[in-house]
């Protein structure tokens, strides 16, 4: 081999390594920042990995749900969308100011073995006509109004 291609063929191997290298490095760091939301007819479906940290859910907060343990900051409810089976969720923690019971949340976290998900982020929506646009999706496929507060077709 020639030593200018033998040169070449160096620098080429030299930047594909490199390259390869920062590549995998993004992805590593990538794999523990990554948040996957699934809605709660994929959880219905058996779609939702257990065990696995990272995963969003979101959903309506079910009224009369909502029961606090003691003095504690632990705080255990259910969101539904009201067209699959409620998730049961714990939560320990402050809860956003705006969190109440029939109001739409998005919650990061890990869904237990148990099939109960158990909440380390908590996001409420910041005003009444604002609702998260994967929630809202979720609400729209169920047939929800979340403006009115009320499944389309009911009085």
């Amino acid at each position: 081999m020639k030593p200018v291609k033998k040169k070449r063929l160096t620098l080429i191997l030299t930047i594909f390594v490199v390259a390869a290298t920062g590549i995998g490095l993004l992805l590593y760091a990538m794999q523990e920042n990554l948040n996957h939301y699934y809605s709660l007819e994929a959880l219905a479906k058996n779609e939702m990995p257990a065990e696995q940290d990272g995963i969003r859910v979101g959903g309506m907060v079910e009224n009369g749900s909502l029961q606090r343990e003691g003095d504690s900051l632990s705080v255990t409810f259910r969101i539904t969308d009201f067209q699959n089976p409620p998730l049961t969720m714990h939560y320990t923690g402050i809860l956003p100011d705006l969190f109440r019971e029939g109001q739409g949340i998005i919650a990061t976290g890990k869904l237990g073995a148990d099939g109960e998900f158990r909440a380390t982020t908590i996001l409420a929506k910041h005003d009444e006509n604002y609702m998260p646009p994967e929630v809202a999706e979720d609400m729209k496929r169920s047939g929800y109004d979340h403006k009115q507060g009320q499944k389309q077709g009911q009085y």
